[in-house]
């Protein structure tokens, strides 16, 4: 067993933790696995998390930071709110690389959100994320680049329900889903929507 830091220390659970939970579940899973997986001993976990739900709780907690991060990456060079909501729409984290493992562990929370501090966390995360979205949201509305007939805030919600959707059954690997006859996607859609045609589109027109 090798010697780390106790913050990579503890990122490494958190990884092996997300790995495992969603391939086995929150409930069947085990520390026992999860020691295993890391390579350290039971001890080893409960000295960074007092039980298998603080590992969850941190889980959770973790996605949204690691999701905003990625989203303010994502909008860096952005030139104006519609482009960057494209940009947005174009990066749902429950089917991306950096975030499909944590999203799969967040959706086992349905069962757990009776435990109120799982509740809080989840809870936290999705305001988090709506907060974030509502604020570009309001931006775009404000050059006139989305439409004012709903609020930001609705709108915001809209958006995260579409993401948990298309999510969902990414993950139950439904073929096919969203998109229809002509290739033409539901981000397409949605895009169109909100924030109009590009202007390339416009031209080719």
């Amino acid at each position: 067993m090798s010697r780390l830091p106790a913050a990579k220390r503890r990122e490494q659970l958190l990884d092996c933790a997300a790995e495992l939970f969603s391939k086995a579940g929150y409930a069947r899973a085990t520390t026992a696995e999860l020691a295993k997986a890391a390579g350290v001993t039971e001890p080893i976990i409960y000295r960074h998390f007092k039980s298998k739900r603080d590992l969850f709780i941190a889980l959770v907690e973790r996605g949204a930071e690691r999701t905003l991060s990625q989203w303010k990456q994502e909008l860096r060079g952005a030139k104006d709110p519609a482009e960057r909501l494209r940009r947005l729409l174009g990066d749902n984290p429950m089917v991306s690389a950096h975030g499909r493992d944590a999203y799969r562990v967040l959706l086992q929370s349905i069962t757990e959100v009776g435990d109120p501090l799982i509740h809080e966390a989840v809870q936290g995360h999705m305001k988090n994320l709506h907060a974030f979205l509502t604020k570009e949201i309001a931006a775009a509305q404000a050059e006139h680049r989305v439409m004012r007939i709903f609020s930001d805030e609705i709108i915001a919600w809209l958006l995260i329900y579409i993401g948990l959707g298309y999510g969902i059954l990414t993950a139950m690997k439904i073929d096919e889903h969203g998109t229809d006859r002509d290739r033409r996607h539901v981000q397409d859609v949605i895009a169109r929507i909100l924030v109009g045609r590009e202007k390339r589109e416009e031209r080719e027109d």
